[in-house]
C-alpha cells in the first residue's frame, strides 16, 4: 500500500509539474518578452523655442537618450543628437537659445555626497556631468562647461550654470576650460534667472537658516540683494518688462529643530521688489494652517508673472493643488482652476494671457489638458481622448505641443493648432494625423509600436481600506484568461510616495518601465493590481499628507492589505498565490506585507526598499525617542521574526535616495531568521537604474522569481 501511495503521489507531482510547464510554455508562445515591452520609447522634456515654431523633446530608446526636433509647418520629426549607446548618462534640462539656433542641455547625473557623478557602467575613466549645446540645423554638438542647471540668456548665447555652489558663465562656442565663476559671493548660489534685457541676473543665495535674493549687474559687475531679512527668500521671477521681481518669502526657522514625526504648517508670502530701488512689498500671504503651506510638489512654477499686472501661483489652501491669480492693483485672489482635482504641468502663452495645464479634473486617474485665462473664467477642456501632459506653446503662440498616450501606445509628441477656448482637439499636425490613432511616421524607427496589440487596457477599481478610506487602483487582467481559471496575482506599490499611477503609460521614466512590467506580467497569466495608496498625489492634500503615514505609523500599509482583500473577493483569483512587488517606497510596502501578513502574501520582489524608518531620525531628546519607537514599529526590519515568505531583494550600491545599508541590514536579520531570500545587486548603479539593460535584467529576474516562488510554487 505504501508503495502504491508513493507511486500515486509521484505521478501527481509529475502531472502538476507538466501542467505548470505547459502553462508557462503556452503563455510565452503567445506573449512578448521583457526586452520587447521595455523597448517602448520614453518621451520627456518637451520644449518650444522662444520664437517661431520649433519644438524639441527627449526620446529614451533602450537607454539611448537623444534630442529629437520638429518644426512647422510640417512638423516632421528627426533625431538631432547622436548618443547611440546604453551608457546610463542622462540627458537633462534642454533649453533653446533666444533665436532657436541652439539647444543647451546637461549630460550626466548629479553628484552624490562624496562628489561622485553616477557611473553605472563602472567605467575606469569615471563619468562627468557636463553642459553641451547642439546646433538645430547642423546637429553638431559642442561642449559648454562642466556643471549643471544651465540657464540660457534671454538675448544671446551666454549660459549661466551652477558648479561647486557658485554661478559660472560661458558662451556657446567658447573654450570650456577658460570658464570661471561669474562672481564671488557667500552662500550656496542657484535658481538663476536672466532679466528680459539680459543685463542682470537674479539668483538665490542660501545661507543655512536664511536666504537672500541677489541681483548681479553683468556690465557694472555690481552685486546687490533684494530687501534682505532674516527670513528665507526663493523663486525669483522677473516681470515681463524687467523692472520688478516677484519672489517667495518664508519665515526663518532659526536654529530650532522641527519636530520629527508630526506635520507643521509652512506658511509663505509673495513679495514684489523694484529692481532699481530694491524696495519690496508683500502682495499676498498664506494662512497658517497645514493646507496653507508652500506646496511641496508644485515644482519651479510656484509663482509666475502673467499679463495685466497679475501673478499666478499654486496653492492647496482648500486642500487641492490649484492655480490662483492675484492682481498687483488690488482685489481678491482669483481661483483659476476648480477644486476637487489637481493642476500639474503648467505653461503660459508668450503674451502671458492664457494658461494651458494638465489636470485630473473629471477623470481622477488620468491627465488631460485645459485652458484658462489669467484673469479668470471657466476653464476649457482641450484634450480627453487618452492621457495628455507636458504642454508647451510655440514661440509664435499658434501651436500647442504636448505628450499623448493610449493604454497600449507609449507617449509621443502631438502638435495641434492652438485657439484658446476652442474646445477639444481632435486633429494634429505633422507628427500624427489623428490624436486617437497610433499610426505614426516614426513607426519604422520604433517597431515596438506594432507589438502593442498584446497589451491590455487596465481597469479602474475602487475599494475601501479598513478605516473606510476610498482607494483607487488599476487592474491588469490576462488577455487570454479562461472562464473559471484561478489566476496568480501580484500587487504593485509605487514609490515616492508622492506619485499617482494612471490608467495608461506614465509620464515618469521609472513608472513608464513599471507599467511595462505590469503589462508583461498580465501577458504571462498574472492579475496585477496597482494600488494608489494614501500618501500619493492626485486625490487631494488630506490624502497625500494622511495622518500616521510612513515612519509615523505606516497607515498606508492598510491600503495594500485592502488591495489583497479585494483580490481575494474575486472569483478569478487564486487566494493562495498573491504576491507583492514594488520599488523604493513600494519596496517598503512589499517588505511590510511579507513581514506582517504571511497569511495574505506568498512571495515578493522588494526593489531598493526602505526597511528601517528609525535610521532617518536624528537627535536624542524624549520626543525623538518616542519618534524612534513609532518608526521602528512602522518598519519591516523590526517584524522579521514574523517573516515567512521568500523575497527577491534588488538594489544598486550608489543609491542616493535609499541607503544601500537598508538592504544589507535587512539581509543580516533575514539570515538570522532563516528566511529564504534571493538578491540582485548592481555595483555603481543609482536609485533610478540608469542603464536600460539593468531594467531588462531586473524584470527578467523578477519574473523568474515570481514563476518559481509564486505561480508554480507547491
Amino acid at each position: 500500500m505504501r508503495k502504491t501511495h508513493l507511486l500515486v503521489f509521484l505521478f501527481a507531482l509529475l502531472a502538476l509539474a507538466g501542467l505548470a510547464q505547459l502553462r508557462t510554455t503556452s503563455a510565452q508562445s503567445s506573449g512578448f518578452t521583457v526586452e520587447q515591452v521595455l523597448s517602448a520609447p520614453f518621451a520627456s522634456d518637451l520644449i518650444a523655442a522662444p520664437t517661431g515654431e520649433r519644438i524639441a523633446w527627449v526620446f529614451n530608446i533602450e537607454g539611448k537618450r537623444n534630442l529629437w526636433v520638429a518644426e512647422g509647418p510640417e512638423f516632421k520629426a528627426r533625431q538631432l543628437t547622436q548618443f547611440n549607446d546604453d551608457d546610463g548618462q542622462e540627458l537633462l534640462t534642454p533649453a533653446f537659445t533666444r533665436d532657436g539656433k541652439w539647444i543647451v542641455f546637461v549630460r550626466g547625473g548629479d553628484e552624490n555626497q562624496a562628489g561622485e557623478v553616477p557611473n553605472p557602467t563602472s567605467d575606469p575613466g569615471g563619468a562627468l556631468q557636463a553642459i553641451y549645446a547642439v546646433n538645430y540645423d547642423k546637429g553638431n554638438t559642442v561642449p559648454v562647461a562642466l556643471g549643471r542647471e544651465p540657464v540660457v540668456s534671454t538675448v544671446d548665447d551666454k549660459v549661466v550654470y551652477s558648479r561647486d555652489g557658485k554661478l559660472w558663465l560661458n558662451t556657446i562656442g567658447a573654450d570650456p576650460k577658460k570658464a570661471e565663476p561669474l562672481f564671488n559671493a557667500r552662500g550656496t548660489l542657484g535658481s538663476a534667472q536672466w532679466s528680459p534685457d539680459g543685463k542682470q541676473l537674479a539668483f538665490v543665495s542660501n545661507r543655512g537658516d536664511h536666504s537672500f535674493i541677489g541681483l548681479y549687474d553683468l556690465a557694472a559687475e555690481k552685486l546687490r540683494y533684494l530687501a534682505p531679512t532674516i527670513d528665507r527668500d526663493s523663486y525669483p521671477r522677473w516681470s515681463p518688462d524687467g523692472k520688478r521681481l516677484a519672489f517667495v518669502r518664508q519665515p526663518t526657522r532659526g536654529t530650532a529643530r522641527r519636530a520629527q514625526g508630526e506635520d507643521q504648517p509652512d506658511p509663505w508670502t509673495i513679495w514684489v521688489a523694484d529692481a532699481a530701488t530694491l524696495k519690496a512689498k508683500e502682495v499676498w500671504h498664506s494662512g497658517n494652517t497645514l493646507n496653507d503651506s508652500l506646496p511641496r510638489w508644485a515644482g519651479n512654477d510656484v509663482i509666475q508673472w502673467a499679463a495685466e499686472e497679475r501673478i499666478v501661483f499654486r496653492s492647496e489652501m482648500d486642500g487641492w493643488m490649484r492655480l490662483y491669480a492675484i492682481s498687483l492693483n488690488g482685489g481678491a485672489v482669483t481661483p483659476l482652476t476648480p477644486t476637487g482635482c489637481e493642476a500639474e504641468h503648467v505653461t503660459m502663452t508668450p503674451d502671458h494671457q492664457q494658461i494651458v495645464y494638465s489636470s485630473n479634473c473629471n477623470d481622477i486617474d488620468r491627465r488631460h489638458l485645459w485652458n484658462v485665462n489669467v484673469a479668470g473664467g471657466a476653464p476649457v477642456q482641450l484634450t480627453g481622448s487618452a492621457l495628455e501632459w507636458g504642454p508647451v506653446i510655440t514661440g509664435d503662440g499658434a501651436k500647442l505641443a504636448y505628450f499623448h498616450t493610449l493604454p497600449k501606445t507609449p507617449a509621443r509628441p502631438i502638435v495641434a493648432n492652438y485657439q484658446p477656448g476652442s474646445g477639444l482637439i481632435n486633429k494634429s499636425i505633422g507628427l500624427y494625423s489623428d490624436v486617437n490613432s497610433s499610426a505614426t511616421e516614426l513607426a519604422d524607427k520604433f517597431p515596438w509600436l506594432t507589438l502593442s496589440k498584446g497589451l491590455v487596457t487596465p481597469q479602474q477599481v475602487i475599494f475601501k481600506a479598513a478605516d473606510g478610506l476610498e482607494i483607487h487602483g488599476q487592474l491588469f487582467l490576462p488577455p487570454n484568461a479562461k472562464p473559471g481559471e484561478k489566476l496568480p496575482a501580484v500587487i504593485f506599490s509605487h514609490g515616492g510616495p508622492m506619485r499617482q499611477m494612471l490608467l495608461g503609460w506614465h509620464y515618469m521614466y521609472y513608472y513608464h518601465n513599471t507599467y511595462a512590467f505590469n503589462q508583461f506580467l498580465a501577458s504571462r497569466g498574472y492579475a496585477v493590481l496597482s494600488v494608489n495608496y494614501r500618501a500619493g498625489i492626485g486625490y487631494g492634500r488630506a490624502f497625500r499628507e494622511a495622518p500616521k503615514r510612513g515612519a509615523r505609523g505606516a497607515a498606508e500599509y492598510q491600503d495594500i492589505v485592502a488591495g489583497a482583500h479585494y483580490l481575494r473577493s474575486r472569483a478569478d483569483i487564486d487566494t493562495n498565490r498573491i504576491g507583492l512587488w514594488g520599488g523604493s517606497y513600494g519596496g517598503f510596502l512589499t517588505a511590510m506585507g511579507l513581514s506582517h501578513n504571511s497569511d495574505l502574501f506568498a512571495a515578493g520582489v522588494d526593489i531598493h526598499g526602505v526597511h528601517d524608518w528609525s535610521a532617518r531620525i536624528t537627535g536624542g531628546d524624549a520626543s525623538d525617542r518616542d519618534a524612534v519607537k513609532i518608526a521602528r514599529d512602522s518598519s519591516p526590519m523590526y517584524a522579521v521574526e514574523k517573516w515567512r515568505a521568500p523575497v527577491l531583494l534588488i538594489h544598486g550600491d550608489d543609491d542616493r535616495n535609499v541607503a544601500f545599508n537598508q538592504t544589507t541590514e535587512l539581509v543580516r536579520r533575514l539570515r538570522e531568521q532563516k528566511v529564504e531570500f534571493e538578491q540582485l545587486v548592481f555595483p555603481d548603479e543609482i536609485h533610478d537604474f540608469l542603464l536600460h539593460r539593468h531594467w531588462v535584467e531586473i524584470f527578467n529576474t523578477a519574473f523568474d522569481f515570481l514563476e518559481r516562488r509564486l505561480k508554480n510554487a507547491p
